[in-house]
Formats: C-alpha cells, sequence, structure tokens
C-alpha cells in the first residue's frame, strides 16, 4: 500500500487523490511528523514539500513526479494521450494549472481575513486572466474529452476551490464557457466526483471564522 504524507488543506494531495482514485490504488495518509514544515518532518523528507509519497523504499515529493511515477508504474487505466506531441500538450497544459492558476488562486488566501476590497478585486482579476488563458489553451491544444488526464486533475480541485471563494467573498468570476464545459466534464468522473465530496469539508473549515 502506497503511504502519503498530507496535510487536509492541501490542493496538491487533493489532486494527486484524483489520479490514485482513478486508478484504483490503495493508499494510507499521514499527517508530517512534527507537523508541515518542521525539521523533523524535512529529516524524513528533505524538501518538507506536501504531499509526499512512500512506495516500498521509493519516496517522491511533488505531486506532478508522483503522477507521473504513477502512471508510468500502474499503466491501465491510462491518464496519458498516445503520441509525442499530445503528451506534451498534456504536460503544458498541466503545468499552467500548477505555475498559473493555482498560484493566483493560493494568493487569495491571506485576503480572506482582511477583506480589502481593493485587494480582492485584484486577486479576481489575476484569477480572471488565467481562467482567460486557459479558455485559449484549452480550444486550441486538441487533447481528448474522452478521458480523464493527469493534466485535469488539479483543476477539478482549483474549480471547485475558486467556486468556494465567489460564495464566501461575494464575487464573481468571468467563467469562459470553455472552462465552465471543463469543469463539468471533469466532475463526470467518479474519481473526481469522489474526491470532491471528500475534499469540500476541509475548504469549509478553511473558510469558516474560526478557520
Amino acid at each position: 500500500m502506497l503511504t502519503i504524507y498530507n496535510i487536509p488543506i492541501s490542493i496538491y494531495t487533493a489532486k494527486l487523490r484524483v489520479v490514485l482514485r482513478h486508478k484504483g490504488l490503495a493508499w494510507e495518509e499521514l499527517a508530517p511528523p512534527g507537523g508541515y514544515r518542521s525539521q523533523a518532518y524535512r529529516k524524513i523528507v528533505p524538501s518538507g514539500n506536501i504531499p509526499t509519497m512512500l512506495d516500498g523504499d521509493v519516496m517522491l515529493s511533488d505531486s506532478e513526479a508522483i503522477a507521473e511515477y504513477l502512471e508510468e508504474k500502474h499503466p491501465e487505466p491510462s491518464m496519458m494521450p498516445m503520441g509525442l506531441v499530445p503528451r506534451a500538450k498534456a504536460r503544458e497544459r498541466g503545468r499552467f494549472h500548477d505555475t498559473r492558476l493555482e498560484p493566483a488562486l493560493r494568493a487569495m488566501y491571506p485576503l480572506l481575513k482582511e477583506r480589502d476590497p481593493e485587494a480582492l478585486n485584484a486577486g479576481f482579476s489575476e484569477v480572471n486572466r488565467h481562467l482567460k488563458a486557459l479558455e485559449l489553451l484549452l480550444t486550441t491544444d486538441g487533447l481528448p474529452t474522452r478521458n480523464l488526464l493527469l493534466c485535469d486533475a488539479g483543476f477539478a480541485v482549483a474549480f471547485e476551490w475558486l467556486a468556494a471563494l465567489e460564495r464566501a467573498l461575494g464575487l464573481e468570476l468571468e467563467w469562459p464557457s470553455s472552462v465552465v464545459a471543463y469543469r463539468k466534464r471533469l466532475s463526470s468522473y467518479p474519481a473526481v466526483a469522489d474526491e470532491l465530496e471528500h475534499y469540500r469539508p476541509s475548504i469549509r473549515a478553511y473558510l469558516s471564522p474560526e478557520g
């Protein structure tokens, strides 16, 4: 059985769990010894990253590295398209989540307590900019839409977060129609639906006044 070091709010662990669920893999989760970023945890995982996976003698950090490792070790059901260019395009889409949309989403977290209108509007404008870029990516990268891909997993979780932020902050994002359709398609996969059901309480707890 795989072991995953995790903290409940981690969006990247939620992303990884979509992959684990889709591939039908068993895993257990452990809290990092001493807490996230503690010296005790860094003695086990030098980078201090969450999630980190233990698979026998193999230890891997970074959700993308873990997902690609699992795809190669457990190739069915496949979560990468066939062909050199489609596989590169899938990685491009996945990196867009990890380096563009998710950081813009994460930048909103500190604003939740202050609720400064100017800062919140600026944060939402940045997210809107990335949603617009994603619209172009979705309509031009030519990736297949019949299967759940590795690059989809992060977006499924990020969209849930963004919708929750809209409700919590009383602001509306500009959701392009292709992004709305993409979110709906991803939610139709059992692995995504199950993970979002599992993960929503963590989002609600974080957004609650006592969070």
